[in-house]
Formats: C-alpha cells, sequence, structure tokens
C-alpha cells in the first residue's frame, strides 16, 4: 500500500525549498494582470488614478519581493551603495519578474538624484488595449509600484515615475538623504 505513494516523480513534501519553478505562463500572467487592470479601471476616475492604484498593487508585491530575492540571491545581505541596489533591480529583480534584465538603467545628466531604468517593451503593457481617451495610460506604473517599494524597504527611499520615453522609462529619484549618505560611504 505504501509503494502507491512514492512511485513515479518525488512527491511535493520532498522539493527542495531553495529554488521553486520560477515561471508562469505567459497567457496566464497576461489574464490575471487584464483583470486586475479592468477590477482597477471600474473603482477610478482617471488615468492619474488608475496609475496610482496599479503602483500601490505594485508596492505590495514588491515588498514581499524583496525579501524574497535578498535571501535567495544575496543570502541575506542587502545593499549600502545607491549604484548596487540599482543593478540589483536591473540584473536580479527584473529576471525573476519577467525572465531577462532590464534594457537600460541610466543616470540623469543633470541630477545625481534621478536615475532612469529603460525598458523597451514591458510584459505588462504588451498584452493590454488601451482606448482612445486613456492614450497616457502606461501599465507599467504596477513596476514602477514594485522598483520603489523595493527601494523603500532597503533604506533608499525614492519616488518612481514612469513615462512613455524609448519605450517605457521608470524615472528614479531618490531623496537628498539618499545620495548625501552614499556620497559618505564614497569618503571612506
Amino acid at each position: 500500500m505504501e509503494a502507491r505513494f512514492t512511485r513515479g516523480k518525488s512527491a511535493i513534501l520532498e522539493r527542495p525549498l531553495s529554488r521553486p519553478k520560477t515561471e508562469v505562463s505567459v497567457s496566464a500572467f497576461a489574464l490575471l494582470f487584464s483583470e486586475v487592470v479592468q477590477y482597477c479601471q471600474s473603482r477610478v476616475y482617471s488615468v492619474s488614478e488608475l496609475q496610482a492604484r496599479l503602483a500601490e498593487l505594485g508596492q505590495r508585491v514588491g515588498a514581499s519581493l524583496l525579501d524574497v530575492l535578498v535571501l535567495r540571491e544575496r543570502n541575506g545581505k542587502r545593499e549600502t551603495k545607491v549604484l548596487n541596489i540599482l543593478l540589483f533591480i536591473k540584473v536580479s529583480v527584473w529576471r525573476a519578474l519577467f525572465g531577462k534584465e532590464a534594457d537600460k538603467l541610466e543616470q540623469a545628466n543633470d541630477d545625481d538624484r534621478t536615475y532612469y531604468i529603460i525598458e523597451k517593451e514591458p510584459l505588462v503593457n504588451t498584452y493590454i488595449s488601451v482606448p482612445k481617451e486613456n492614450s497616457t495610460l502606461n501599465c507599467a506604473a504596477f513596476t514602477g509600484g514594485i522598483i520603489e517599494a523595493i527601494l523603500t524597504h532597503s533604506g533608499f527611499p525614492a519616488k518612481v515615475t514612469v513615462h512613455w520615453h524609448k519605450g517605457t522609462t521608470l524615472m528614479i529619484k531618490f531623496d537628498e538623504a539618499v545620495i548625501a549618505r552614499d556620497k559618505a560611504l564614497e569618503g571612506r
């Protein structure tokens, strides 16, 4: 009788906890995310409110995602420098969310507090049909919320906004205290 429970593939209780299967069907993601957008859209009156609601949902995801990724990728060690946390987001976070690195990470020429993560074709915008009256809608506000939560919970308070430029650009503007702390760490 016991043999029928152990035949075939290993039982779910015997699988390691460290690396579960991380791939999700794109069609399942597209369906779920479009339902999230429709749900949020039915409860707001403007595009800016919809983007704010998506960003708020993204912040909830980002807070949980940070703990998981820091534990898996960094063995519990958190970043202390601005450039390192941005590279962590560009590589590790993007890979965990979308299966690839972000296209570009740039710093503004005129402001040392501002950085840009550029994604030419974000997955969150791929399967969303936007009517003409809402042409300014950028569903990557959800991703912006995730990034803002990761930065804030890592000790790098910042405001993340999403813009249509070279595809989709996430503009990250750090607080003055973050940049001052980073410069002090460089001086050591």
